[in-house]
C-alpha cells in the first residue's frame, strides 16, 4: 500500500459513511459501468453533500451524471423547495440514473437532461446557486462561460479532475496531440486570473477546484 493509499483509506475511515443507497449504487457502478474510476465516491460525496448543506442551495445544476452518485449526494443539502437539474450525455445510463432518482425518492426534484450539454445548456434559465461540473474535459471552459451569467453573486462552482493525473503539474511533460490535458491546464490558468470569481484548488481525489462567484 502506499502512502496516497494508506492516506485515502484513513480520511475514508474518519469521514461519515456513505448511505446504503450510496453503498449500493457504488458497489453496482464498479461491477456493471464501464470506467468506474468516474464515480464520486465516498469521500468527495461526502465533501458534496457537506458543501450543498453549506450553501442551502435552491437551484443546483450538473454537468456529468454518471450513474447518479454525485448528483443524490448534492441534492441532500437542497432547500426545502429546491431542484437539480443533471445533464448526461450517454443515454445508456438513463434507466440506471432514474431508477436511484425514484430509490432516493427525488424523482420530483432531481431532473435529468439526456443530450450534449451544449445543446441542453442554452435552454435552462434557472438562476444558479451550486454548479458542478465533471463531464469530458476539454469542454470545461465551454460549459463554464455558457453557466457563468447564470450564477447567482455569491454562487459555487464546482470543477473535477482539475489535476487529470497529475498531468497538468508543471513537471509532466505533455504531448502536443493530448488535447485534453492541455485544456485542463489552460482552463485552470484561466480560473486563476478570471476576476469574475474567487478561487481554491483542492487536491482532492483528482483534483476538485471550488470557485465562487463574485
Amino acid at each position: 500500500m502506499t502512502p496516497d493509499d494508506e492516506r485515502h483509506q484513513y480520511a475514508e475511515a474518519h469521514t461519515t459513511p456513505e448511505s446504503e443507497l450510496l453503498r449500493r449504487l457504488n458497489r453496482e457502478t464498479h461491477v456493471q459501468v464501464l470506467a468506474p474510476r468516474m464515480l464520486s465516491g465516498h469521500l468527495q460525496g461526502r465533501l458534496l453533500s457537506m458543501i450543498s448543506h453549506m450553501v442551502r442551495p435552491q437551484r443546483i445544476l450538473e454537468i456529468g451524471t454518471f450513474t447518479s452518485y454525485s448528483a443524490l449526494c448534492l441534492a441532500e443539502g437542497l432547500a426545502p423547495e429546491g431542484e437539480l437539474h443533471t445533464i448526461e450525455f450517454n443515454p445508456e445510463l438513463e434507466s440506471r440514473i432514474r431508477r436511484y432518482i425514484a430509490a432516493a425518492n427525488l424523482t420530483d426534484r432531481v431532473h435529468l437532461h439526456i443530450g450534449n450539454a451544449r445543446i441542453v445548456l442554452p435552454t435552462l434559465t434557472e438562476t444558479w446557486d451550486l454548479v458542478f461540473i465533471d463531464a469530458d474535459k476539454i469542454n470545461n471552459d465551454v460549459y463554464f462561460e455558457l453557466i457563468i451569467d447564470q450564477v447567482r453573486p455569491g454562487g459555487f462552482l464546482l470543477i473535477d479532475n482539475v489535476l487529470w493525473g497529475d498531468k497538468v503539474l508543471p513537471s509532466y511533460s505533455v504531448k502536443p496531440a493530448d488535447k485534453d490535458t492541455h485544456a485542463v491546464r489552460a482552463f485552470n490558468d484561466k480560473v486563476q486570473t478570471d476576476t469574475r470569481v474567487e478561487n481554491v484548488f483542492l487536491p482532492l481525489r483528482d483534483g476538485l477546484l471550488l470557485l465562487r462567484k463574485l
